[in-house]
């Protein structure tokens, strides 16, 4: 790329901070990757159902990536307009405000460890109010239950917390707090609306830090951070000796509406990954969920209002791919299940419950275990592969389906992305049920862009809204081909399938 000229800003930074890898993505103009890089780190499981990450070796490795893509772009900080920050939303870190280190590892959004506590504020009749409050269901899933494990768990921490000693943050909140110089007394502490929809502890209907529910979970007010809009200034980060301001802060499914362009009321967007997750736009109002979505600030920009979005968790989507691969052996790669599925015209009645995990939106039941139902001496591998890649259209389609009767609204279009969306076959099942069509972009890095987009937006990058809309681009548009009854059949066919999984491991 070349060097640049000092003041010649050229790019957006991404910092994309996932479950099992840290990225940074550095995106010119026309929301085009011009340089990336990416690395793993460790996965600590200390007990079954606890997950863990080292805090430490987050940062190091987010900071590692930053350089290399720079590196890769010839790019130096000059050249950089703005970062912005994209994360695995709901881990949850504890610090020492004065050293910067934390006070144990950071406990993941897949961590089940406080489930008990969860069935216990149900019975307390709980679940009701911070559902009101917060637009969640109470699991174990989200921050604000880890948090208090952790201030009753490490010696002195719940002490240390009240007397503001002590500092926690999803983590956005960790990574800005580095960026801006960590324990050398000058940090930023601070999230966005979106990170903090997660916790369990923010009233997203006053965009605010809610008394009751910290009271409620004996969290204390002095560890949490300040909630800034997703686009706007969190602070500058030092760069080779130069400060770039951090500009731009969502949790990575949010990130992902955003970068996609659905920035109107009725738009929705589905990452298909290790799970899949649907939101749907919803506008200025948080529309309240009677099906078991989850209603969650989507993002704020700088002077305007929150806006929101209903989302759908499915916990198997992809992964169920994977377990065809690791746990049948029936391909040897995830890329052969199509060529697999493609032998047979269907199913052959067969349905595939992917509930290894239990089952998330809209059922939300822990207890499911999978199921394979259907069978008959006709079926084989190649009808196996086919229910694999239906499972994950069927509980796709189902959370849509929900979401439509919640919000009032008929989707005209799903908007695509993530690994899996590369699988055609799926893409046209995909279609098929929903009898709207399915549109892939060209980017499908749109975590990232998103994040990207909202730092741009604060510092003049791009313009408005409608710059990001003009770089959105259609690669592959899947339109229905079934007929309705037929897809009515099949959805009803897999309404039975997953009766039949529910409660199996209570």
């Amino acid at each position: 790329m070349g060097t640049t000229n000092a003041g010649d800003k050229k790019y957006v930074l991404a910092l994309d901070q996932g479950t099992t890898s840290s990225r940074a993505i550095l995106f010119d103009h026309a929301g085009t990757p011009v340089a990336s890089a990416q690395q793993e780190f460790r996965q600590h499981f200390p007990q079954p159902g606890w997950v863990e990450h080292d805090a430490r070796e987050i940062w190091t490795t987010q900071r590692a990536v930053m350089a290399q893509a720079m590196q890769r772009a010839g790019a130096t900080a000059s050249a950089i307009a703005a970062i912005g920050i994209t994360n695995q939303r709901e881990t949850t870190v504890l610090w020492d405000r004065a050293t910067g280190q934390p006070v144990a590892n950071a406990i993941v959004w897949q961590d089940r460890r406080t489930a008990a506590l969860c069935d216990r504020l149900k019975a307390e009749g709980k679940a009701a109010q911070i559902q009101q409050k917060t637009g969640l269901v109470l699991d174990a899933y989200f921050s604000g239950t880890k948090l208090k494990w952790l201030l009753d768990n490490v010696p002195g921490a719940r002490d240390r917390a009240v007397k503001g000693e002590l500092a926690f943050g999803t983590i956005d909140a960790w990574l800005i707090w580095n960026l801006t110089g960590g324990g050398q007394g000058k940090a930023v502490h601070a999230t966005d609306p979106s990170n903090a929809s997660r916790t369990l502890l923010f009233n997203i209907h006053r965009n605010e830090w809610d008394d009751e529910l910290l009271q409620l979970l004996d969290i204390p007010r002095a560890v949490l951070p300040e909630v800034r809009p997703s686009s706007g200034a969190f602070g500058e980060a030092v760069i080779d000796g130069a400060g770039v301001l951090i500009a731009g802060n969502a949790g990575d499914q949010q990130a992902a509406l955003f970068g996609q362009a659905c920035h109107s009321p009725g738009m929705a967007k589905n990452t298909y990954g290790t799970g899949c997750f649907l939101l749907l736009n919803t506008g200025a109002g948080a529309v309240a969920s009677n099906n078991n979505l989850l209603t969650t600030t989507a993002w704020q920009l700088s002077g305007a209002k929150p806006q929101y979005a209903l989302e759908g968790s499915v916990f198997i989507g992809g992964a169920v791919v994977q377990w065809l691969r690791d746990g049948l052996r029936a391909i040897k790669t995830a890329a052969d299940v199509e060529a697999l599925a493609a032998e047979v015209p269907d199913s052959g009645g067969v349905y595939l419950v992917p509930a290894f995990a239990g089952l998330g939106a809209p059922h939300w039941d822990q207890y499911a275990r999978g199921a394979m139902l259907g069978l008959t001496r006709g079926s084989g591998i190649t009808h196996i592969a086919r229910a694999a890649l239906e499972s994950i259209a069927f509980q796709s389609a189902e959370v849509l389906a929900a979401m439509e009767k919640d919000a009032g609204l008929k989707l005209t279009e799903l908007r695509v992305d993530g690994g899996a969306t590369a699988n055609n076959l799926l893409m046209q099942i995909q279609t098929d049920l929903l009898g709207v069509p399915v549109v892939r972009p060209k980017a499908l890095e749109t975590t990232a862009l998103g994040a990207a987009y909202l730092a741009g937006l604060a510092v003049g990058f791009w313009q408005d809204a409608s710059d990001i809309k003009a770089n959105w681009q259609v690669d592959r548009v899947f339109e229905p081909t079934l007929s309705r009854d037929r897809a009515s059949e099949m959805m009803a066919g897999w309404a039975m399938a997953v009766e039949r999984s529910k409660s199996w491991a209570n």
